[in-house]
């Protein structure tokens, strides 16, 4: 095989914080693999993974990474499969020195070698950045993060593939990040495989486009399909996407053989249209990818081919996801049963309504859905039938005070015998008061965060 005709494997592991733990372990043992990426981060993950390591030093990552790894380390060091990973979250070195002890745990010692990648995590930074004068506004409203600087939980660059270039280069066989983009996960081993050029931009604009359709797990491949979704087969056994890369940037979508879900024409597409801005500006750390120049074609069984994708020279700068406070809220509910049942869980709505204002509780929003009926579709669903059989009174506060959610918090459980009749649902006590996490998307010049980006590679 020449260069030229060389297939790099690139296998989507997880789609999220909570994924199905089995995905990574069909995905090594069910057909050749050259690497596996485990995308685990959103917005508010990272505040979640602040939190936690402020009670905790050494927490702050994903921990059920550690025992899948442990599990499948032997697999992956036999076959050669190198695993990337934004597991990491706020303390990407916890996460890495936990790696390590889940090797030697798993009989690898001295067969494989962990990096590490870090410098994106900027809280520590914030105060001096805002005195250089990176006002770090907010991408909608403008307004400077001095606003709510007291406020802030977490604040993470999302950083590129140019630090897991350099863990891939120094040999590293599994990499934690933290904040990296999802799309990096897939594109950084294409650039190193293939030697592309970072100004190469149309070929890199591929790699962000198979990231983007790895980056979602099996929604790529039948899962949370919305066209035809009945006829997606076996989803018990579903197999996550695997990007088969070429030199020139093509590539094609496809899945281990025998296993359920399926990848066509819709379930790519669906993906792709996933979490989109203006598709002719995907904007990344390191290229600015068109989406609509892409091109799909069907291939044949689980494969599509994609293509003649365009791409652009990156901005200057970096996006920054900021997470902060932003008062309390509990969400409590009630099921009402025929006869009449949505006209019980309106009167019980107006009863807690009342009483709410009686105590003078102060709240910046209140929601009240009947789900069963109208909470999806709202005024389009129309007026409830009259023998409706149940439906689920869910009424949602929200206030800077947390008095006023503590004490709405009291008031919810009294209706079971103090209003209408025929309550079957409520259960698990008292709503639970919660924090609030609001976001906050800021850009940042590339210059404030890369000379902080480092590397580590150590054996296990």
């Amino acid at each position: 095989m020449t260069d030229d005709e060389r297939i790099l494997r690139i296998g989507s592991g997880q789609g999220f914080w909570g994924d199905d733990l089995d995905a990574p372990v069909r995905q090594v043992e069910g057909g050749p693999l050259d690497y596996l990426m485990m995308d685990y981060l959103a917005e508010v993950t990272m505040s979640i993974m602040q939190k936690q390591r402020g009670r905790d030093p050494e927490a702050g990552y994903a921990r059920d990474f550690i025992p899948l790894m442990e599990r499948i380390f032997p697999t992956i060091v036999e076959k050669g499969v190198r695993v990337i990973t934004n597991a990491g979250g706020v303390n990407p070195d916890g996460c890495g020195e936990a790696l390590v002890e889940a090797g030697r745990r798993a009989g690898v010692q001295g067969r494989a070698r962990v990096g590490v990648v870090r410098g994106d995590d900027l809280m520590d930074r914030l105060d001096d950045l805002m005195a250089e004068g990176h006002e770090l506004r907010h991408m909608e409203t403008g307004e400077p993060l001095a606003k709510i600087r007291d406020r802030v939980e977490s604040a993470n660059a999302y950083i590129g593939a140019t630090p897991i270039v350099k863990a891939l280069e120094q040999g590293a066989d599994v990499i934690v990040t933290g904040r990296s983009t999802d799309t990096a996960l897939t594109y950084a081993p294409m650039i190193h495989e293939f030697g592309w050029d970072p100004e190469d931009h149309d070929r890199v604009a591929h790699g962000v486009v198979a990231g983007h359709i790895n980056e979602c797990g099996a929604q790529a491949s039948g899962g949370n399909a919305l066209a035809d979704w009945w006829t997606i087969p076996s989803m018990e056994t579903v197999g996550f996407p695997i990007v088969e890369a070429r030199p020139d940037g093509s590539f094609t979508v496809t899945k281990h053989p025998g296993t359920g879900g399926r990848v066509d024409f819709r379930t790519v597409a669906e993906q792709i249209l996933y979490e989109m801005g203006d598709p002719s500006e995907y904007i990344t750390p390191d290229v600015v990818a068109d989406f609509t120049s892409i091109r799909l074609e069907e291939e044949g069984p689980d494969r599509v081919r994609v293509h003649g994708i365009r791409g652009g020279p990156a901005t200057d700068f970096l996006k920054v996801s900021i997470a902060y406070s932003d008062g309390w809220k509990a969400t409590g509910t009630l099921v009402y049963a025929w006869p009449d049942a949505p006209a019980k869980a309106r009167a019980a709505e107006r009863i807690l309504r009342a009483r709410m204002d009686r105590l003078g509780l102060r709240f910046d929003e209140v929601r009240v859905e009947l789900v069963g009926w109208g909470s999806t579709h709202g005024h389009l669903a129309g007026p409830p039938p009259a023998d409706h059989p149940e439906v689920e009174l869910r009424v949602a506060v929200r206030s800077q005070d947390r008095e006023s959610v503590e004490r709405f918090s009291r008031e919810l459980a009294p209706l079971v015998l103090t209003g209408p009749p025929s309550v079957t649902g409520f259960a698990g006590g008292r709503p639970r008061v919660q924090q609030i996490m609001a976001y906050w998307p800021a850009l940042l010049r590339k210059e404030a965060v890369q000379p902080n980006l480092t590397v580590d590679v150590r054996e296990v």
